[in-house]
């Protein structure tokens, strides 16, 4: 169906994103921070990336921001998600050059919904 990239620094959220997205027939791939999701990034190239934003060392939306502006990356969708839910926090998601902002506890069917959506287009 496609790949995924996670990066997310709580392993219960790893967990259950994880088995989300692999009962929906998604291969997976893991970074616990910011600085580990671009070093895989320059290995593999995911159909989509799902970014946390509050991580360790760097946050989601620097990270964001970075791949966005990087050739090589710019074009890989990102879902942005965060205990943050405010419409605040959604706009400056979507600003940072998210493609979608999913609020914490994640709502599973939206994720896989989003995440598929993004691989096909």
């Amino acid at each position: 169906m496609g790949t995924v990239l996670v990066v997310e620094d709580s392993l219960t959220e790893m967990q259950i994103l994880i088995g989300c997205l692999q009962q929906a027939g998604i291969n997976v791939l893991i970074a616990q921070s910011g600085e580990e999701a671009i070093a895989t990034l320059k290995q593999q190239k995911p159909d989509v990336i799902i970014l946390d934003v509050v991580l360790p060392g760097c946050s989601g939306f620097e990270v964001c921001r970075q791949l966005k502006a990087e050739i090589a990356t710019k074009d890989i969708p990102i879902v942005m998600c965060s205990t943050k839910s405010g419409e605040m926090d959604r706009f400056w998601g979507m600003k940072q050059g998210a493609n979608a902002y999913i609020a914490k506890p994640i709502d599973q069917e939206e994720l896989v919904r989003t995440v598929k959506q993004l691989i096909t287009h």
